[in-house]
């Protein structure tokens, strides 16, 4: 907001009719919320601009008064992308302020605006704007992403690393198979808010206060200038809704555990205790007393900044939860954290996307953390229950197997054939191709499976489904 004005020497004349007072300064610096919904004006105008064309053409308004009203709009508009547009607090909000300073250029004509309708559906209407704007920002940014992801999983499909669960070794994995699964992950968010997207693309605009209205306005020819599918079906409802603003927080919150798991991640790969992963310098910091640090502080402030959108979330439902219809002040506190929201999500999304596809993975790191932890016991047993043996004898073979070779520092591709015979007399030698790891990855050779066959084509699958 280029400035802002704390006095109350402007009187808001929409509502000061019924009241014999002034309001208290502080009362009206506390229910004003113009020091931040002013980032609505360019949605606010353009819902006024429609409105204005439909009150036209219903005959509420003359064509030379609504040439005035979208021309005065339109200078409003340039003088507050110039910054010298004057904020003022007295007249409480974006709408007043809009309106205010379109009377002042045109005259009465300004004051007929707001005919057939309130700023309860307006300022439903602009917030609905403003977000389906954002979606298909964040939308973007994180279709960015998942390319990045696609990139990278391609170029890493042959790059063997260790798959865990319950942060132990567990099996083998490829890396690129691993980053796939994230990539699966954004893909459910990316539904998610699209979702969103439809649900909320209703326009309220035309259910004034709460009842309607008495003039014959036309709201479905509001919604289609607005780019709405169509209106919405009932006043009461139009003017109290915020849904689509919890579902979004809702969306945004998914979407963060998500990178928070992924940059969890990030994090232990670049440490010198796994040593998995180098980020670019680009990426992080260093320390101020320890000159040897490389700190990954682009996941660490992403991961952080999921509880500051799940907060966001909490706040919404709580707002909504004892509300009365229709329309009530409370509505006021659903601005910040969603606009909030939705900035965190876009400069995380955004800083993922730059970062990803910069990935360095270290191989020969990954593939000797891959050999620790007899991570192909599992190929050891299905090889059994291949020639015959029941699993849970298989099962109990490969417990004695693993037991050996804690004891004698030894993985189970690297013990012998004798050695391993002592176990089970169905081992042969053509065990040894199932317990080298590229046979233990190449083996999981189906939809969804770890192989490096299999990671191409998934690959291939989402880029299809991306670009469709």
């Amino acid at each position: 907001m280029s400035q802002s004005d704390q006095s109350s020497e402007q009187t808001n004349q929409s509502w000061g009719g019924r009241f014999s007072e002034p309001v208290d300064a502080f009362v009206e610096r506390f229910t004003a919320s113009v020091g931040f919904d002013y980032r609505l004006y360019q949605h606010d105008i353009k819902g006024s601009v429609a409105h204005a064309t439909m009150l036209a053409k219903v005959g509420v308004l003359s064509l030379e008064e609504r040439d005035l009203i979208l021309d005065g709009l339109e200078a409003v508009r340039a003088d507050i992308e110039a910054g010298q547009f004057k904020w003022s607090v007295a007249l409480e909000d974006v709408h007043m302020n809009v309106e205010a300073a379109l009377t002042e250029r045109i005259g009465i004509a300004g004051k007929k605006l707001h005919t057939g309708r309130s700023r309860n559906d307006q300022v439903a209407t602009d917030i609905r704007l403003y977000l389906r704007d954002e979606i298909d920002a964040v939308s973007a940014e994180l279709t960015r992403l998942q390319q990045g992801l696609l990139d990278l999983a391609e170029r890493e499909a042959d790059t063997i690393m260790p798959g865990f669960t319950h942060l132990q070794s567990a099996q083998p994995v490829t890396f690129g198979h691993h980053l796939l699964a994230w990539f699966e992950m954004l893909q459910r968010d990316h539904g998610r808010l699209l979702d969103c997207r439809a649900r909320m693309n209703q326009s309220p605009l035309g259910a004034a206060a709460l009842a309607g209205t008495t003039y014959p306005i036309d709201r479905a020819m509001t919604a289609e200038l607005l780019g709405f599918d169509k209106p919405t079906e009932n006043s009461l409802d139009s003017v109290s809704d915020r849904d689509f603003a919890i579902e979004f927080c809702s969306f945004a919150s998914i979407l963060m555990t998500h990178l928070s798991r992924a940059s969890e991640e990030l994090v232990l790969w670049t440490s010198a205790q796994f040593g998995f992963i180098n980020l670019p310098d680009r990426f992080c910091t260093g320390s101020s007393i320890m000159p040897q640090k490389k700190n990954p502080d682009v996941p660490e402030l992403v991961r952080g900044k999921t509880g500051r959108v799940n907060g966001h979330l909490i706040s919404l439902l709580t707002l909504m939860k004892s509300q009365p219809l229709a329309y009530n002040k409370d509505n006021q506190e659903d601005k910040e954290p969603l606009f909030d929201a939705v900035d965190t999500v876009k400069d995380c999304l955004r800083a993922f996307a730059d970062m990803v596809p910069a990935i360095e993975s270290r191989k020969d790191n990954m593939y000797e953390a891959a050999r620790r932890g007899f991570s192909t016991a599992t190929d050891l047993a299905d090889y059994l229950v291949r020639k015959g043996t029941p699993f849970r004898d298989a099962h109990e073979v490969v417990g004695k197997s693993v037991a050996y070779g804690i004891k004698t520092g030894k993985d189970l591709s690297e013990m012998t054939l004798d050695e391993l015979k002592q176990f089970s007399e169905t081992i042969e030698e053509d065990v040894f191709e199932v317990l080298t790891l590229e046979g233990s990855v190449a083996a999981r050779n189906h939809t969804g499976g770890t192989a490096p066959e299999q990671v191409r084509a998934a690959v291939k699958r989402a880029r299809a489904t991306l670009e469709s």
